[in-house]
Order: C-alpha cells, then sequence, then structure tokens
C-alpha cells in the first residue's frame, strides 16, 4: 500500500560523494599516523638521567630578579630528568628550595 519514493538505479553524484569522503579518510588516516609516529618519538626523546633546560615563560617575574621579562633568560638551569610520567610529560630533579611540581611537559623542557 503505497509507493517507494526512492529512485531505482544508481545515483551517481552520491557515490562520487562517498568516493571522495573515503579517499579524505584514508589522507586523514594517513597523516594521523604519521603525527603519532613523530609524537611517539619525541617523547622517546627525554630519557631517564637526561639534563634538560625549562623554560622560565610561567614562572613569577619575583623568581628571576628581574625588572622586565624581555630581558630574562627564556631557559634556565639543567635540571635532571628523574622519570617520565606519561607520554608528554616527565619529573623533573628540582632543588628543596625551588617549590614547584617537578612533574612537567615537554613543551616546557630542551635538551641541555
Amino acid at each position: 500500500m503505497g509507493f517507494d519514493i526512492r529512485k531505482k538505479g544508481k545515483n551517481v553524484k552520491a557515490e562520487e560523494f562517498m568516493k571522495e569522503m573515503k579517499d579524505r579518510h584514508k589522507e586523514t588516516k594517513a597523516a594521523l599516523m604519521k603525527s603519532q609516529k613523530e609524537m611517539k618519538k619525541q617523547a622517546e626523546k627525554y630519557r631517564v638521567g637526561d639534563k634538560v633546560l625549562i623554560s622560565t615563560k610561567d614562572f613569577p617575574m619575583e623568581w628571576m630578579k628581574r625588572l622586565t621579562r624581555k630581558l630574562t633568560e627564556k631557559y634556565i638551569r639543567p635540571y635532571v630528568v628523574k622519570r617520565t610520567v606519561s607520554e608528554n610529560t616527565v619529573e623533573l630533579e628540582f632543588p628543596a628550595v625551588m617549590r614547584v611540581h617537578p612533574v612537567v611537559n615537554m613543551r616546557r623542557i630542551v635538551k641541555y
């Protein structure tokens, strides 16, 4: 009873769209895999015992003992990597007088 409003046969535009979406999906998946490999290589860059410099970007100006941020050092002292916490964070060995959380994001450190 009633009738089917769907067209019978192939819809060329729909098939072209579907093919284009599949191609984009393959490209995106390949780009994500490449990015994942690069991130993994970056995470393995710092090992236990390596010396790293930490960025002063998030430190208060009082700690830097400078009048302007323009003249402060971008990175300070070499610190030793104590352990790798996760893919993008490491724990550093700070002196007891430095009241900073020892777990730091990889973006905030560079190799010494």
